[in-house]
């Protein structure tokens, strides 16, 4: 079996060699890792304690809704990722059964606004309830109902995981096509993996033995990121899209090689990390530091695009 983090790899390596608009900066990588080496930290999933967890079958339930819905808050400038988690955490707080399969069928979008005291539409709203469907279905038809089933049925590897995920669920295949080859990035089924190693520290739903299988989770803050700390080098054209807000298009080739070229930079500034100075570091770790680093840059202009993949 292909290993699909392998074709994520693969692929963003092939964007970023063959890319118009965005350059992965070299120089910019060294620089960086001899900044940020020593000061890298281990994951610690649960960090701003917004999210539900009590060690059993019910966290991992959650994580999975959560990370079928984590993607698109831009055009609400209210909304974040920490509305989302915390809100959803309060709701199974208040009623255990409310992410069962057959409930998660049946929801619709003032449901879904009321579960998370959203006073509006929420962002892509029609899709995020088909998405809810789709999840419910799929875990009832072939996992019991139950996302805990999904991951004993991965034997403890993270690749399995995710195969399984992009298999059966529609909603999760993150792929597009780039100047006639097909491009893998798969960030919410990556993303499930690495919440449910992070949220059990690697032991019962979380023991994923090969964990650092796992890419950095193509969004739109990271890409911001890198291109402020010298990494990533974009386009005149671009630059001007992104500082005036214009909706990029997904599947566009600018939206491609910002995804694709910044999981290429990360793989080669852990690499370079690895071995410059001997440092195993996965690519999760670096991840978290360049998202939590963007998440307080309030100033940081990212790229705008529509999408249920990020």
């Amino acid at each position: 079996m292909v290993c699909r983090m392998e074709e994520v790899r693969a692929t963003s390596a092939w964007v970023a060699s063959h890319s118009s608009h965005v350059i992965v900066d070299l120089s910019g990588i060294e620089k960086l890792a001899e900044e940020i080496y020593d000061s890298i930290p281990k994951v610690e999933w649960n960090f701003e304690g917004i999210h539900y967890f009590d060690n059993g079958p019910l966290t991992v339930q959650y994580l999975f809704v959560l990370d079928a819905l984590n993607f698109c808050f831009w055009p609400d400038n209210e909304m974040s990722y920490d509305h989302l988690a915390a809100g959803l955490k309060e709701v199974l707080l208040n009623d255990k059964s409310a992410f069962d399969a057959d409930r998660l069928q049946k929801y619709t979008g003032p449901e879904l606004r009321k579960m998370l005291k959203w006073p509006r539409p929420l962002p892509l709203e029609d899709e995020r309830v088909r998405l809810l469907h789709e999840v419910g279905f799929e875990l009832e038809r072939s996992f019991d109902g139950k996302a805990s089933r999904l991951v004993e049925s991965c034997e403890k590897s993270a690749a399995k995981l995710v195969d399984l995920i992009t298999s059966h669920f529609p909603g999760f295949r993150d792929h597009t096509v780039y100047k006639g080859h097909q491009v893998f990035l798969y960030k919410r089924a990556q993303i499930f993996a690495s919440d449910v190693w992070g949220a059990f520290k690697g032991q019962g739903y979380g023991e994923l033995n090969d964990i650092e299988s796992v890419t950095m989770f193509a969004d739109y803050i990271v890409p911001a990121v890198l291109q402020q700390l010298g990494v990533l080098k974009y386009s005149p054209s671009l630059s001007r899209a992104i500082e005036s807000n214009a909706e990029i298009s997904s599947g566009s080739e600018e939206e491609v090689e910002l995804r694709a070229c910044t999981v290429h930079a990360v793989e080669e500034l852990r690499d370079f990390i690895n071995n410059r100075y001997g440092k195993q570091v996965l690519s999760v770790e670096l991840d978290l530091w360049l998202w939590a680093f963007g998440v307080r840059c309030h100033s940081l202009k990212h790229h705008r695009t529509l999408s249920i993949y990020y």
